[in-house]
């Protein structure tokens, strides 16, 4: 990834969306060509030259002090998702670095352990790519398209992008969506150097006009949790609140759970889908791509069934 036109891309769009009236500047006649704040504008809110920032809008913030960033997310009105991007971006300016290979996610034979415990609630570990690294029986049933029979899970973005029944899966989908690229986006500010991060941004540019409309817009914006309505496959339409907890001490790998409302028809529709997934496959139709059958150990990435002594 090319860090200085992240940089300059990145504060353009930021200097772009906030008028000046919204900034608190007095406006005075005569047309403006751009739709929102001029560099020397953003250079006065933010107590610096106007040399100096267009520098750093330029793609520049090496040497750049915490002060001076501190006051761009005070003059372009930053959200504290879109600050750890900027401070992101600025940890990583400097000399462009070769790309890396991260190694894969490995997960703690007591992480997937404890995931496949929560036997009332789906939970699904996933690593910073959005990798399904481990999962319980719920989880599995929950998102059977996530999970094919015979094969390794699905990356949550190649599914979003470039399943067309995610479309139906999801009702918001363009707001899932989203915010599926948002999460790419902060990450690319993290680490600049991921190879597997930027071999899927660039398959997905490649094959979705959408994400490749959204990722140039350079939204971010942090979605730990909050809710998502579901359009499943057998049990019908839910709504779930969702937990996103970072297992501290694996770096990027985090445990995603799902709760109903008591009382809800969606609590009523979980609780046919646990009772679904709990009894033989030969008593219900089956979920495409769902084998029930072999769920009896905690699965790693690869699908195999986990040592419980690590």
């Amino acid at each position: 990834m090319d860090t200085r036109r992240e940089v300059q891309e990145f504060l353009t769009a930021l200097r772009g969306r906030i008028t000046p009236e919204r900034a608190g500047l007095t406006v005075f006649g005569g047309e403006r060509r751009v739709p929102g704040l001029r560099r020397e504008e953003v250079a006065q809110l933010a107590g610096v030259s106007t040399a100096y920032y267009t520098r750093m809008e330029r793609g520049d913030l090496g040497g750049v002090s915490e002060s001076v960033l501190f006051a761009l997310v005070s003059a372009l009105q930053l959200t504290d998702a879109e600050t750890q991007h900027l401070f992101d971006l600025a940890r990583t300016a400097g000399p462009r670095r070769a790309p890396r290979q991260r190694p894969a996610t490995r997960v703690p034979a007591a992480v997937a352990q404890l995931v496949d415990a929560m036997s009332d609630v789906p939970a699904v570990a996933l690593s910073r790519l959005g990798d399904p690294v481990a999962s319980n029986r719920l989880g599995r049933a929950l998102f059977p398209h996530l999970f094919p029979t015979g094969a390794a899970p699905v990356n949550t973005a190649r599914y979003m992008f470039l399943d067309p029944r995610s479309r139906d899966f999801y009702p918001d989908w363009d707001v899932v969506a989203r915010d599926s690229v948002s999460s790419l986006r902060l990450l690319v500010g993290h680490d600049p150097s991921d190879r597997a991060l930027a071999a899927l941004v660039g398959e997905l540019a490649t094959r979705s006009d959408e994400f490749r409309t959204w990722w140039g817009s350079h939204t971010v914006r942090a979605h730990s949790a909050g809710t998502k309505r579901i359009n499943h496959p057998v049990v019908g339409e839910v709504a779930l609140t969702y937990q996103s907890l970072a297992v501290q001490a694996t770096p990027g790998l985090s445990v995603v759970t799902y709760l109903a409302e008591p009382g809800s028809p969606s609590a009523d529709a979980l609780d046919l889908l646990r009772s679904w997934a709990a009894e033989p496959a030969s008593l219900h139709p089956a979920i495409p791509g769902v084998d029930r059958n072999d769920h009896s150990a905690p699965r790693s990435v690869a699908g195999e069934a986990l040592d419980p002594r690590g």
